[in-house]
């Protein structure tokens, strides 16, 4: 199983390369997992990973700098319905548009729009980050380690800004800060992380591990 962590100059994306071979490891998958720079290695990945840290627009163009990138994330996903994994801005992305400084056109995969984080407790600090506990409202295979296991159920995360889906039946699982946030979204082959699994310790891994397993 080839797996291909598309690297378009987010950041440092060898936590995430570490936590898939480990989590592939450990469950005796056997899998190469790689950090995708050009087009064709996303097209010839069985599952493709799209993380994302900083500004909605910036990530966006940070993919479409690369000559053939965006063509390829798109066939992969949609016309050869690889199983996909948006992280953070990479799940964000996902939405039809972005309200981070501006209005901003997402891959529109998954309808909804990206919001600023507004905690109805002002105690509360933006950006979100930290530990919060995961809340399964749709059944989903990769979500099973939130349901069976000693994994536990709290999830990292750092963002400013959350993914609000336009239907109710992409959302997958709910954290709250303040407020309900969307902690995951899905539909057939792709599926969103708000949360950093590479830096959630064992129910990350167990997640990355359902991930590559996972048969949409």
């Amino acid at each position: 199983m080839k797996v291909a962590i598309v690297d378009y100059g987010s950041g440092n994306l060898r936590s995430a390369q570490k936590a898939f071979e480990r989590a592939a490891a450990d469950e005796g998958i056997a899998a190469e997992v790689m950090l995708a720079t050009r087009p064709e290695e996303v097209l010839a990945a069985d599952r493709v990973v799209l993380p994302g840290v900083g500004a909605f627009a910036d990530c966006l163009a940070g993919i479409e700098a690369i000559a053939g990138m965006r063509e390829a994330i798109e066939e992969a996903a949609l016309k050869k319905a690889r199983p996909f994994l948006g992280i953070c801005v990479g799940m964000q992305l996902l939405a039809t548009r972005g309200l981070e400084h501006g209005v901003h056109k997402g891959l529109g995969w998954i309808p909804g729009e990206v919001r600023p984080i507004e905690p109805g407790d002002k105690r509360l600090k933006v950006p979100h980050m930290g530990w919060n506990e995961l809340e399964v409202v749709q059944p989903h295979p990769v979500l099973l380690p939130l349901l069976h296991g000693e994994q536990g159920r709290h999830a990292y995360f750092v963002h400013s800004y959350h993914f609000v889906p336009a239907d109710s039946r992409h959302t997958l699982a709910l954290t709250h800060y303040g407020g309900i946030i969307v902690a995951a979204v899905g539909r057939d082959n792709i599926l969103g992380f708000q949360f950093h699994p590479e830096k959630s310790q064992r129910l990350g891994l167990a997640l990355i591990a359902a991930f590559l397993r996972w048969k949409p």
